[in-house]
């Protein structure tokens, strides 16, 4: 089982901050090189914290309010060429926007983190929490056969952590990946422990670790040329066969989750994000009920933990997903069961987050039914 990194070093300098606060921090500390954005809220702390730290006195980092979302995605396509860590956040609409440029990052092999903190929608929709953009996420929202990892923070050090951990893994697969939190996580205060600071990469230093880069030609090597245009059919299923071998190494390396109260549960919830937390409340509610209720929250919501969903599916009687929305995880949930049990679904939207005894509610009017 892998689960996220808890700090417990009670001389580490600890601060209150919100959430989309924290991730511009740890950008900083992380030493990346470049942010590409544009405000919309509920994410526009990220660009306002990173304009009044101002790291291009510190560190040298870029940070750039571009015209658009899509100027911002394509400033990324261009420093993520050159090996440099770049970065840039937005909320749905605006990652809607970026499909396009998502699709040809993905397609360059090239490593990046886009922070999406979820609003309600469709179309303008709310500026209140949601998750309804997990299907955009995990399922590839731009064109063509592809994959980025996405990592599902719930709470403030979570968007930290997360920031520097999807930076490692991008670099370590080639591949994009993605923050997808929620409004609530991103505008809740919480302490957090920064990650200690690092400094940017040396030319020298992106030269040895990304040779694929396009940095200028220098003596003795063949100049880089990125394209993600390939007219040749063969050459091109070539390409994309060997971009679903990277996803398969990905989804047997990197699949993260954590389990709540699971090793005598009758019935687990699946949950996410924000809603994850609601969920243990409802647990500790159930269970001064006699109902062994348990808990599965995935950090990556892909690769999904499809595995251990199954494994749990032959010992519960029950799996309830809950999530923001009108009902998307819950497609890769029934696809982990198999029809062994029940699956059942529970979501409020358009920026509405449901109560404990809500969720509880729901979950005993399921079993009732059963």
């Amino acid at each position: 089982m892998h689960t996220s990194g808890q700090h417990t070093d009670m001389k580490e300098d600890v601060k209150l901050m919100k959430g989309n606060e924290a991730i511009a921090h740890a950008a900083i500390r992380y030493g990346v090189d470049g942010y590409f954005g544009y405000p919309i809220t509920p994410q526009s702390e990220v660009l306002e914290t990173l304009e009044a730290l101002m790291p291009w006195e510190t560190t040298g980092m870029t940070v750039l309010q571009a015209e658009s979302e899509v100027a911002s995605i394509n400033m990324v396509y261009g420093g993520a060429s050159t090996g440099k860590a770049v970065m840039t956040s937005s909320s749905s609409p605006g990652i809607s926007l970026m499909q396009e440029g998502l699709s040809y990052i993905a397609a360059g092999e090239l490593p990046a983190l886009i922070v999406n903190v979820m609003r309600g929608g469709p179309g303008l929709g709310t500026i209140h929490p949601s998750q309804s953009d997990y299907f955009q996420a995990v399922k590839g929202g731009g064109h063509g056969d592809y994959h980025y990892i996405v990592l599902a923070p719930s709470t403030v050090q979570e968007m930290a952590d997360f920031v520097c951990l999807g930076f490692d893994l991008a670099f370590k697969y080639r591949t994009p990946a993605m923050l997808l939190a929620d409004g609530v996580v991103g505008q809740m205060m919480e302490k957090v422990v920064l990650p200690p600071a690092r400094p940017r990469r040396t030319d020298e230093e992106i030269a040895r670790q990304c040779p694929w880069a396009v940095t200028g030609r220098s003596k003795g090597r063949k100049p880089n040329v990125l394209t993600t245009l390939e007219l040749d059919s063969a050459k091109m299923e070539v390409n994309n066969e060997r971009f679903q071998a990277t996803y398969r190494e990905i989804e047997a390396n990197e699949v993260r989750y954590q389990e709540y109260f699971t090793d005598d549960a009758e019935y687990i919830f699946v949950a996410f994000g924000s809603i994850a937390r609601i969920c243990l409340k409802a647990i500790e509610d159930a269970r001064a009920q006699g109902i062994k209720l348990g808990l599965i929250r995935p950090i990556t919501l892909w690769p999904f933990p499809t595995k251990v969903i199954s494994d749990y599916s032959h010992r519960c009687k029950g799996i309830m997903v809950v999530e923001l929305n009108a009902g998307q995880m819950i497609q890769d949930v029934r696809l982990a069961v198999e029809g062994r049990v029940p699956v059942w679904h529970y979501g409020r939207m358009g920026g509405i987050v449901p109560n404990p005894q809500e969720v509880l509610d729901a979950l005993t009017a399921n079993i009732d039914k059963a």
